[in-house]
């Protein structure tokens, strides 16, 4: 069934039926064509037992594994003897889980919330070649469903990895009783199953296996958002094949890559972090459950580098004249959202006083046999686990790059580089060992629509965190260093519980970056202080200008983590446009970690920290298990009060602001104190003088205004924001006090609020430059202009995107096309 949806205010489906079958590793072979802005090639899935009954206790880690596919298969008339179970049925004994359900063709469907399972999608799929073979006497071919949009695929074929010689000194495949179908799906099984000591070698045998010869197409079809494949004769997924490759095309226009031009107006392409992920750039299982390891060879022309999420530093290597092929491979399961792909003119930054073979990083360390067990077994599928290198443990920073176009060289050199060590250790100290070996970190164009973006092995940074003084850059950077922990070795099982993610980092951010500045304790304090005060302002903000379902930080509620059958599921307003600038997951996310921590008391919570990190490390978990896992931390008489069931009532499934959070607040700004103090002291001063008259009395002094952090301004221009008028005698003196127009991103755009307010005209030109230059923070900006019902205001608002639209983020151009027209 090809399903319609809109994607102004629709969930977004994930389709792949992760229960019959998972993929365990990619193998992408691919060739960036910057003419046609296609990438096209060929993907090898290289396939393990489905997402099987596997269930952890978050307190004894006990794993208890199903039984193999060969004796629990799909399609058959009777169902297996698993239990039925809801991911949602959760338990303090069940802790983190993973169900699957099999029985003949997914009977379940999909729910009246519009999910829908393999057998319905089946049975609506026009083109004959689905329909049931005659001679398999009435019964239906098993069908795998892959993620899949805005792609051409042009062939499926299954591979022949029984003609790779040398195999079977890794497989315990049967050669002479096995039948030919059989002896291949073994090889994979067998492969994917390779012990971590081994991953060279699994790499390797992944490589030739993903060259060897097809045995056989297989029948396929599209539809808007999947790929689905059978063989016929094969009626459950264990009679699948094991290895198939697709040779398919993206689109210009597909929406998980962006084609684009850099701040040297040279071409370049990367993945921009799509709400639909990245089943516009290859076909794949899309539900966070399907943890791959992945590996890739991109040719591109040579004046361009390829930068991707991978664990080693590539160097090109050349084929025929003017052409590079990359090659980047990555160990650790991962879903495969967070694959990520750049390739520019992007030119590797480095600091001015170090040589080009002395960069300020530390050595990648050997991933020697001897360190390799130095911890307890870790809890989550093996792989070479750093948690698990003793040299790993103690590395505070990991080898790190810096690329960008050529003309930012300067502003990296002056704003970035200096930084990342600092945040690094900083990081390491807080939370030990890093989980990925190392970092790039690319500045990416403007018309990307975030300040940053974490992914394996590589961060992207806006343009706009090198504005300024270092503090954006700094806290952003930090931010990003944390999804390394939170939103990548561990991750949301369901991904509308975006919190466990965002509001992680948004916490860790603060701690990261004080100790990164080595500042004091009192006033790291205070600095963190003022940052909860501006968090609060853009809470409440956020709050009065969005519906309340969509601030509800786990919407699913007793439905969390649940999926159908056949492990297909929704992501809750996926598809709606505005999601993407809503900030509701960071804040209300952070301030609950923030409340915990002053409650329990930080040295207690960070210690817990340290703990849950080298528990979870490389699983997916749901709220419940963080919160089980913190409060049986702690002894019953001084967890105040705490429950699971209150904090998820009061926190994470309530709209609007948690009780708890408005007395806090309360009681804060009705005495403030420290620098956030200190602000309000300088709010009184522009007040009075704002409403002085234009000729100053003769012998009256002029205002002494005290100097000011960038978060200071930001929270005296919040305070203004709230004054129904300011004069233009007032706002010109307010930016030549605090040199508006050069301070930081975060400064500039309440600046460019206050601007567009009171009608300052003399400054319109900054509020121009800041929706062309700062476009991942200048969406909000447009409605200013629009409902303020100036003319010259709606016409700065028209000719600004109309010079930046053909470049913009297509979600961007999308929320700011409805505000103007």
């Amino acid at each position: 069934m090809d399903i319609k949806l809109d994607p102004s205010r629709d969930d977004l489906p994930l389709m792949a039926n992760t229960s019959h079958m998972l993929v365990k590793h990619y193998v992408l072979d691919l060739d960036v064509d910057f003419g046609s802005r296609v990438i096209e090639g060929t993907i090898v899935l290289f396939f393990g037992d489905g997402n099987r009954f596997k269930k952890q206790t978050s307190s004894t880690q006990k794993t208890f594994q199903m039984e193999s596919e060969e004796d629990c298969t799909f399609g058959t008339a009777e169902p297996c003897d698993v239990p039925e179970m809801d991911a949602c049925t959760y338990s303090p004994q069940m802790g983190y889980s993973e169900f699957a359900v099999c029985g003949k063709g997914d009977q379940d469907a999909f729910n009246n919330d519009g999910n829908h399972d393999n057998r319905e999608h089946d049975s609506e799929i026009s083109s004959s070649k689905y329909c049931c073979d005659t001679e398999n006497h009435g019964r239906e071919d098993f069908l795998l469903v892959l993620d899949c949009c805005d792609l051409s695929v042009l062939k499926v074929e299954e591979v022949d990895v029984a003609a790779v010689p040398g195999l079977e000194r890794f497989t315990k495949a049967p050669k002479l009783t096995a039948t030919p179908e059989k002896l291949r799906r073994e090889i994979v099984r067998d492969l994917v199953a390779l012990p971590a000591d081994g991953w060279r070698e699994q790499l390797d045998c992944y490589t030739r296996c993903s060259q060897a010869p097809g045995c056989g197409e297989l029948f396929f079809d599209t539809d808007n958002w999947s790929l689905q494949i059978r063989k016929t004769g094969a009626e459950t997924a264990a009679d699948f094949p094991h290895a198939i490759r697709i040779w398919y095309k993206t689109k210009p226009e597909g929406q998980s890559v962006t084609w684009t031009s850099d701040q040297s107006g040279r071409p370049c392409v990367y993945t921009m972090g799509s709400p639909i992920n990245n089943r516009a750039l290859f076909p794949c299982q899309e539900p966070p459950v399907a943890m791959s390891t992945w590996q890739a060879t991109v040719r591109a022309a040579a004046s361009f580098v390829v930068l991707m999420s991978g664990e080693n530093s590539a160097k090109p290597t050349p084929l025929q004249e003017g052409c590079m092929s990359w090659y980047y491979y990555v160990t650790m399961p991962m879903p495969a959202s967070t694959f990520t792909i750049a390739v520019g003119y992007w030119t590797e930054i480095k600091p001015k006083t170090s040589r080009s073979d002395d960069l300020v990083t530390e050595r990648p360390l050997p991933l020697s046999k001897a360190d390799f067990r130095y911890a307890e077994t870790c809890s989550h599928v093996e792989y070479p686990c750093r948690f698990q290198n003793a040299s790993a443990a103690t590395q505070k920073i990991i080898p790190h790059r810096v690329f960008a176009p050529l003309c930012l060289e300067g502003a990296c050199q002056e704003a970035l580089l200096w930084l990342i060590p600092p945040c690094l250790s900083a990081a390491h100290s807080v939370l030990g060992t890093h989980p990925f070996s190392r970092l790039d970190i690319l500045i990416v164009p403007a018309n990307f629509p975030s300040l940053g973006m974490a992914s394996p092995h590589i961060i992207f940074l806006s343009q706009s965190t090198l504005t300024g003084m270092s503090h954006l850059c700094g806290t952003r950077l930090c931010h990003e260093i944390a999804h390394a922990w939170f939103g990548l070795a561990i991750g949301a099982r369901d991904w509308t519980e975006e919190w466990l993610s965002e509001g992680f980092a948004t916490h860790l951010e603060d701690v990261f970056w004080a100790e990164a500045q080595q500042l004091p304790s009192q006033e790291a304090l205070e600095q963190q202080e003022l940052r909860a005060s501006l968090r609060w302002h853009r809470l409440q903000d956020e709050l009065r200008n969005s519906p309340e379902e969509m601030q509800v930080l786990r919407p699913n509620k007793e439905e969390t983590g649940h999926v159908s059958a056949s492990g297909a599921s929704v992501v809750k307003h996926g598809l709606n446009p505005e999601k993407g600038f809503m900030q509701v997951h960071y804040l209300k996310g952070y301030f609950l970690l923030r409340f915990l921590a002053r409650t329990l008391g930080k040295e207690t919570y960070f210690s817990f920290l340290r703990k849950f990190v080298h528990l979870f490390h490389g699983q997916l978990i749901l709220s419940q298990d963080f919160l089980q896992m913190l409060l049986e931390s702690i002894p019953e008489d001084k967890r105040l009060g705490l429950s699971v069931e209150n904090i998820v009532r009061d926190w994470l499934e309530c709209s609007g602001i948690p009780k708890a959070l408005r007395e806090e607040r309360e009681a804060e700004d009705s005495a403030p104190s420290g620098l956030a103090g200190r602000v309000c002291s300088e709010v009184a001063k522009w007040i009075r003088v704002n409403r002085r008259p234009r000729k100053r009395k003769r012998g009256k002094q002029e205002v002494a205004f005290e100097k000011l952090t960038a978060d200071q301004i930001i929270l005296l221009l919040e305070h203004l924001l709230e004054q129904k008028t300011l004069s233009p005698r007032t706002l010109q003196r307010l930016q030549q006090t605090y040199r508006l127009e050069e301070q930081d991103a975060e400064v500039r755009h309440r600046w460019c609020e206050l601007v567009i307010k009171h009608k300052y005209t003399k400054a319109y030109e900054q509020v121009a430059r800041f929706l062309q230059e700062d476009q991942a923070m200048g969406i909000y900006l447009y409605g200013e202009l629009m409902v303020s019902e100036d003319a010259r205001q709606q016409q700065l608002a028209h000719s600004c995107f109309e010079l930046v639209k053909e470049h913009m983020d297509r979600a961007s151009a999308q929320v700011v096309s409805e505000m103007l027209f």
